[in-house]
């Protein structure tokens, strides 16, 4: 699929549009993560990472950029007995997970709409 899609973006000024456009089109059905508190679900397999098939997984970056990285290192941290438990019940966490998924949602909404937009402008103004 990769060989094929560089061969379709081409090699004139617009090829890096092109493959700008076209990988974000593809990419763009792929379910996204979902904030979630463990304790709150009982189905052990909504843990399950599908692409890298292993049965946990969590995930998080650099504590600077969101909210919800934060939270999992403050848990994850306070787990390995590196800080205080943190004081809240996992029905609050839960809740800060949802506002964080529908941040992110109203994101990733925002941006596609963005990209359409890009993309009539591109089609609209190339002979």
């Amino acid at each position: 699929l990769q060989k094929s899609l560089c061969e379709t973006f081409g090699a004139d000024r617009y090829s890096r549009a092109r493959k700008e456009v076209l990988t974000y089109m593809f990419s763009r059905p792929m379910q996204m993560a979902l904030y979630f508190c463990t304790g709150v679900l009982d189905d052990e397999t909504l843990f399950h990472h599908y692409a890298l098939n292993v049965p946990f997984y969590t995930h998080f970056t650099s504590p600077i950029r969101r909210y919800a990285d934060i939270v999992v290192h403050r848990l994850l941290s306070a787990s390995l007995g590196a800080r205080c438990p943190i004081k809240m019940e996992k029905e609050a966490i839960q809740k800060q997970a949802d506002h964080c998924n529908d941040r992110k949602m109203a994101s990733k909404r925002v941006q596609e709409l963005s990209v359409d937009l890009f993309f009539s402008v591109f089609v609209r103004v190339r002979p």
